[in-house]
């Protein structure tokens, strides 16, 4: 399927990122949704309802996460390493907290420094939103009462006109505020005719349910 394919299934979807009230899978949507990422490099595969992979040692996890996210890593390929790493995170508190205390330092010394990093940024916010949805009975989570959607904001701030960062922020937004969900929905969807691969994300990974309020706009608009 080429781009302009895509982007049109993307979009012929509806409620694709605005409005959806149904998720293609059952379950919390940064933890239960694999990202496309291609054939780039992530954590070893983890099926988002098992506690993590049977062959792979949770302790290198900090590091590996790291080499993956210091590699430059694009922001889909960040969002679905943070995901497998959120599910990992799970078997360890310890190992939990530690990816998300050098996580938010590796940001906080960026801006000391005087060069603010947008990507460890969000890379921070998006490990907080996910941690968040990892809910369990009893499990502890470093991240309750932090704002990682505050933090992807600062990204996007920092960053400027990232489409990605923006579907990233939609998906954090599904459950409120509506108004900010349908921005970053907007603007992400405006964004994948130039991504095939975001294109693709948007298009597989929900359901429609409601004509979206952006599509009442020429479908020129978006082409």
């Amino acid at each position: 399927m080429n781009s302009h394919a895509l982007v049109r299934l993307a979009i012929s979807i509806g409620a694709t990122l605005t409005l959806f009230t149904t998720s293609a899978h059952a379950g919390p949507p940064l933890i239960c949704h694999a990202i496309e990422i291609g054939q780039a490099k992530s954590l070893p595969w983890v099926d988002w309802n098992q506690k993590g992979s049977g062959g792979y040692d949770v302790k290198n996890l900090t590091r590996d996460t790291l080499a993956i996210l210091d590699a430059k890593a694009p922001v889909l390929v960040r969002m679905e390493t943070l995901r497998r790493a959120t599910l990992y995170a799970r078997q360890d508190p310890h190992i939990a907290k530690e990816l998300l205390t050098r996580l938010h330092a590796r940001a906080a010394s960026s801006d000391a420094a005087g060069h603010p990093d947008a990507l460890a940024w969000f890379d921070a916010g998006y490990l907080i939103e996910t941690y968040r949805q990892w809910i369990g009975k009893g499990e502890p989570n470093p991240a309750n009462g932090l704002d990682g959607y505050g933090l992807i904001k600062k990204a996007i701030g920092l960053r400027g006109q990232d489409p990605e960062m923006e579907f990233a922020a939609a998906l954090v937004t599904l459950t409120g505020p509506e108004s900010d969900h349908r921005e970053h929905a907007r603007k992400a969807m405006a964004g994948a005719k130039n991504n095939p691969l975001l294109a693709q994300n948007l298009a597989s990974n929900f359901h429609r349910q409601t004509i979206s309020e952006l599509l009442t706009k020429p479908s020129a608009d978006w082409i």
